[in-house]
């Protein structure tokens, strides 16, 4: 699998958790179904500012898609955003799926980097 952080913007740049270490604070958390529904992210648009919606972009989500593993919980942030699973997401929603098992912080953890941007992080090798 693919380095992956969650960003979410700060007035410095990005903040940036490590979605390695937010799987692993998870591992022991109770799974519950949350409502497809409820999930504010399919309402908003996806493709940032620095990207451009061409069809090459749509065809490698889709494949990001395909092979998203749904037996993988989603992670929710204590405020309810997505901050790790979104093509779990969208597959489930593509099936025809009403829900979603997660997993969901009460209090989030502390970013690992602070007003960066997404370039400037270390990617590394995929994951297993």
């Amino acid at each position: 699998m693919r380095k992956q952080y969650f960003f979410r913007r700060t007035p410095g740049g990005f903040s940036a958790w490590d979605v390695d270490r937010l799987v692993e604070l998870t591992k022991y958390f109770p799974r519950r179904p949350v409502a497809l529904a409820d999930i504010r992210e399919l309402a908003e648009p996806w493709f940032g500012p620095d990207e451009s919606p061409t069809w090459q972009a749509l065809v490698e989500h889709v494949r990001l898609m395909d092979a998203a593993d749904v037996s993988f919980p989603i992670i929710l942030a204590a405020d309810g955003t997505v901050m790790d699973g979104m093509h779990r997401v969208a597959k489930a929603l593509r099936a025809g799926q009403t829900e979603i098992e997660a997993v969901r912080f009460t209090v989030d953890p502390p970013p690992d980097y602070l007003n960066v941007q997404p370039a400037d992080l270390p990617y590394g090798r995929p994951r297993q």
